[in-house]
């Protein structure tokens, strides 16, 4: 397959490296799971620490202004400029405390467009357990610059993830993991403030999306569908009884990731 040829970068350079940020001079930059964040030549190589946030850096994207954006599962939306100093953005919306800031898609004005995992459930609780609950616990959400306040877009989102703004930046993209789909938020138009299913069904567990600023997006799905928690979509007791369970008897992921690209019409490419 096409992932199986790809070839691995910074492979012992740390644990968990969730997202990818690409600035204006090819360099990459990478979260890792012990709060690090590490910029890499263009081919991968002369790992460099830029900053450590003392959380979980997740989604990573470059404003206008040259400052790195950065969800933290734990801090909340962060900004980091070229000296390495951080800035917390928000922490909070409408007096609820992000649980799990999770992805980020900065616009061509600054704004950012944002993911709160789970109110609910944090990094260290893994997203499992919302997962499991389907409780409803996940928003998106955008940050703007200028007032310094975030709104919420959306709530009652089952693990809200990734995020992706489309070429014209009319619409934004969150990955719904446990509805195993992609839900569409308009934000010009006759539609603006609407929103609509982009894809329903997916083939796997999706996770992050990014566009490729052609009007193409790269999902990718972590793992196949688990028929047990099919099964028990439309059971909340069931999934009660199986959250309780201990964790080895759980659904448990299949490690057996892929990628999809889509259009922006929904169609795969």
């Amino acid at each position: 397959t096409a992932l199986s040829d790809s070839r691995i970068l910074g492979k012992d350079e740390g644990v968990g490296p969730e997202d990818v940020a690409i600035d204006d001079e090819g360099y990459l930059y990478v979260g890792y799971v012990d709060g690090r964040i590490v910029r890499f030549d263009p081919d991968g190589k002369n790992p460099d620490l830029i900053a450590n946030t003392g959380g979980r850096p997740l989604g990573l994207d470059f404003a206008p202004s040259g400052n790195l954006i950065v969800a933290d599962g734990y801090k909340g939306l962060l900004s980091i400029n070229a000296a390495g100093a951080i800035t917390t953005l928000s922490d909070s919306a409408n007096g609820l405390a992000y649980g799990f800031t999770d992805d980020v898609d900065v616009d061509s004005n600054g704004i950012a467009y944002f993911s709160d995992a789970s109110s609910k459930f944090g990094p260290a609780m893994h997203a499992r357990d919302d997962i499991m609950e389907h409780g409803g616990h996940g928003r998106l959400l955008r940050y703007d610059p200028a007032t310094g306040q975030a709104e919420v877009l959306l709530d009652g989102l089952q693990f809200a993830n990734g995020i992706a703004l489309s070429q014209n930046e009319d619409f934004v993209l969150v990955t719904e993991t446990g509805n195993y789909r992609i839900v569409r938020y308009w934000l010009k138009g006759d539609k603006a403030g609407s929103h609509d299913i982009f894809m329903d069904n997916l083939p796997g567990i999706p996770d992050g999306i990014s566009a490729n600023g052609d009007g193409t997006f790269w999902l990718a799905l972590f793992s196949p569908r688990n028929a047990m928690l099919d099964s028990l979509s439309d059971k909340p007791l069931l999934r009660k009884v199986a959250f309780r369970m201990p964790s080895f008897l759980q659904p448990q992921p299949v490690h057996h990731g892929f990628v999809l690209g889509l259009d922006e019409q929904g169609q795969v490419t």
